[in-house]
């Protein structure tokens, strides 16, 4: 299984403010790291959809 197999599975498992005693050291890394790839994609996706919005805005006020 490869690391971003190992991170799908462990952010499957993660639920925001569970009890994270049951995950281990590596899970919590694991999950950590799909987490912020997870932010970088939706800050992403808030960047083209602003960006979408401003052209469309822009295209009214002319």
């Amino acid at each position: 299984m490869d690391e971003e197999e190992r991170q799908t599975r462990a952010l499957q498992r993660y639920k925001i403010g569970q009890d994270l005693s049951e995950f281990s050291v590596e899970e919590l890394e694991l999950t950590c790291k799909a987490l912020e790839q997870e932010m970088e994609r939706l800050r992403g996706a808030i960047v083209e959809k602003s960006n979408h919005l401003d052209a469309a805005a822009s295209l009214f006020k002319s």
